[in-house]
């Protein structure tokens, strides 16, 4: 079962838009190939059902599949893949990865849409969490085990520190008067790691997010500080429809994996005329190559569009050019995520 990838009736991201952007055009005939790679896959996947059944280790097990779907996606066309995804997914091993609080929680999407917030409070292994994990079953948290650690567990851990960093380098370079916009907030947990939030160093951190959870989450995880928590969508901000101000530092972590390069685009042109002289806008993207793809697909059924340093690049010079602006990338740690640098000059 597949479903339907959608926000909040406000955003940019579609169903039709994701669509696009993962599948090839042609009339190819792929049945033959599909039906041929399932006979291979199938059996492989047979395996790993057997292994879970008989006790057997959750990380070995866990690791061949991710590998094997890892390898399978990057090897045959995206129409295939697409095609493969329903196959896989109905597979009685799903039912054991279907037992890890990650993995359930990113397959049913709760809250109607791919990546939430909550999801990263999981992969934070946040302690809001630890009642959801310690209600699995044990072979679920042995699983959790294995996806938290996840290297784009730890991408995602590594990002929320980096993001942090930006902040604090942001307040050690203004002052007490510095201006942060965090775009798609999620439930801002880069601020609990953030020396200068709490030194108190901030002027004001607004975090704009259309998902009202989300919002309610930060103002009851940061109410009485410099966070101002603002609800609002990529359309609302095309639409001019929020009154933000400008800032020192803006920044759009968890995004981009979802927007077409067109929307991609003004997204960052927007944002960008939001920057102070001498402010920085940064955002970040999955990349390639992510190990985990395969299974993100297919169990978490999470779709993500992924880019390299170039193809940021050349959404933030299509966006801004370089007469006002320095454009700059950076991986993080593990290279699973990608980072473009926007200063005005």
């Amino acid at each position: 079962m597949t479903h339907t990838i959608e926000l909040d009736g406000h955003s940019l991201v579609t169903p039709e838009s994701i669509a696009i952007e993962v599948t090839t055009s042609g009339d190819i005939d792929i049945n033959p190939e599909v039906s041929y790679l399932a006979s291979e896959i199938l059996p492989r996947l047979d395996d790993a059902a057997e292994g879970f059944k008989k006790g057997g280790s959750t990380a070995e097990i866990g690791g061949a599949v991710t590998i094997l779907l890892h390898e399978v996606r990057n090897s045959v066309d995206v129409d295939v893949w697409r095609a493969l995804i329903p196959i896989i997914q109905a597979h009685p091993v799903a039912k054991f990865f279907l037992e890890d609080p990650i993995t359930k929680w990113s397959f049913e999407r709760p809250r109607g849409y791919s990546g939430d917030a909550h999801l990263l409070d999981l992969i934070y292994r946040h302690p809001k969490t630890v009642g959801q994990v310690a209600a699995a079953s044990p072979l679920g948290r042995e699983v959790y085990e294995f996806t938290s650690h996840a290297p784009s567990s730890f991408a995602n851990c590594d990002r929320r520190d980096i993001l942090a960093r930006f902040v604090d380098e942001t307040a050690a370079r203004v002052g007490r008067d510095a201006e942060v916009l965090s775009f798609a907030a999620g439930h801002l947990r880069e601020a609990e790691v953030s020396t200068a939030h709490a030194d108190g160093t901030l002027g004001r951190w607004v975090a704009v997010d259309q998902d009202p959870l989300s919002i309610a989450e930060i103002e009851a995880s940061y109410a009485g500080t410099t966070v101002q928590p603002v609800k609002g969508s990529v359309r609302d901000l095309f639409a001019t429809k929020l009154d933000l101000g400008t800032f020192d530092l803006v920044y759009a972590s968890g995004l981009y994996d979802y927007l077409a390069d067109k929307v991609a685009v003004k997204l960052t042109q927007r944002l960008a005329q939001l920057v102070k002289p001498g402010g920085t806008f940064l955002f970040a993207n999955y990349s390639h190559p992510i190990v985990v793809d395969g299974y993100l697909e297919t169990f978490m059924d999470w779709t993500l569009l992924l880019r390299s340093d170039e193809d940021i690049r050349r959404i933030a010079l299509e966006a801004v050019g370089e007469e006002d602006w320095i454009v700059g990338t950076f991986y993080g740690e593990n290279r699973n995520i990608v980072y473009a640098t926007l200063t005005r000059r």
